[in-house]
């Protein structure tokens, strides 16, 4: 791992975190009709946002020097790569609760302001640890490398975002009326404050993200430890990663292998950070951003040679996300029960991604 010191003044941090925010504002004011965002307009979204991660790699080119833009690209590689599986989980959960197409963007956009915000509590936590207790390398490797080992072999393991802990935490906590009501999060049910099934959709994605942000932030910190610019590549990567699902929720079955892609990835992380706190010391930062895109290459290209002449893959077609029950054009009148089990076949879901 490297830290790759340098010194970032306040202003900087001020000025990058407030861009970030800009754009954040300029993608709300774009989306603000909650109209249904189609490919077209996800592809030209998803390459504003790669174009600004990019482009901030040449400012740190010019400000600093190539070691450290290219172990920015390096880390943003990676994050970008890993914010693939967080639309796997995405479209499952959309497809779970019956979301309608004009109302997931709004659930991603919050969805990624709470991404943010975990990740940079995480940064500073796991960057802190690994420069005071150099033995948590060796707990962070490991963890890496047993979550990349898990994703390979339990690809086909069911998941039931209802069962999950923190959703069913905040129905038993916040009164919850189990529909729709329009894009809004919270309303009145005769006189009394309720949240919607929107906002428990909400819930769900923000805790799914949780277990993303402990893996995604642990993998980047065995490339660098410098918080600048693991924040940043990490702010740049989930930027798109909104746009990127409406690019992908459609295709989600032709990447069948890239999940053993990902899981290489993990592993690599996380023998590269035992490794730096061993006499081997830290693998160079080429040899790391040549790992990480050749695996990406190779996983995304067996995925769609294998499925070539199978656009939905081996289970049929992948359904639009969101369009279990729905027209994705006007609001659901009633969404399943947060209480239930659903009782939807595998098959009328999008392909789980678990953890």
């Amino acid at each position: 791992m490297s830290d790759l010191s340098f010194p970032v003044p306040l202003w900087v941090w001020a000025a990058v975190t407030l861009g970030i925010g800009a754009m954040l504002a300029v993608d709300l004011l774009a989306h603000r009709d909650n109209h249904v965002i189609g490919f077209r307009e996800a592809a030209v979204w998803s390459g504003v946002w790669i174009a600004a991660g990019l482009g901030f790699g040449l400012v740190l080119l010019v400000w600093q020097d190539g070691d450290v833009a290219t172990t920015y690209y390096a880390g943003y590689l990676i994050e970008k790569a890993l914010s693939v599986d967080n639309v796997f989980v995405f479209a499952l959960v959309f497809s779970f609760f019956a979301v309608p197409d004009a109302y997931q963007h709004k659930v991603l956009f919050w969805g990624v302001i709470g991404a943010l915000a975990a990740r940079l509590v995480f940064i500073f936590v796991g960057a802190e640890l690994l420069r005071v207790f150099f033995w948590t390398a060796y707990l962070f490797g490991a963890f890496l490398i047993w979550t990349g080992w898990k994703m390979a072999a339990s690809k086909d393991e069911e998941v039931h975002p209802d069962r999950n802990p923190v959703v069913r935490l905040v129905r038993k906590v916040v009164p919850t009326d189990a529909r729709f009501h329009g894009d809004r999060f919270f309303t009145r049910v005769d006189g009394r404050r309720m949240a919607t099934l929107l906002f428990v959709v909400l819930v769900a994605i923000e805790a799914t993200d949780l277990v993303f942000a402990v893996d995604s932030v642990a993998a980047i910190l065995a490339i660098t430890t410098n918080t600048f610019l693991v924040w940043t590549a990490n702010a740049f990567a989930v930027l798109g990663l909104r746009s990127l699902y409406f690019c992908l929720a459609g295709l989600l079955r032709r990447f069948r292998y890239l999940h053993y892609g990902l899981a290489v990835l993990l592993a690599f992380a996380g023998v590269k950070l035992i490794l730096s706190e061993t006499p081997v010391g830290k693998l160079p930062i080429p040899l790391t951003l040549g790992v990480i895109a050749a695996t990406i290459t190779v996983s995304l290209t067996w995925s769609l040679i294998a499925t070539r002449d199978r656009p939905g893959g081996d289970d049929g077609p992948a359904a639009a996300p969101g369009t279990a029950g729905t027209t994705g054009t006007a609001p659901a009148e009633h969404g399943p029960d947060p209480g239930a089990s659903s009782t939807r076949s595998r098959t009328d879901r999008p392909p789980p991604r678990p953890r």
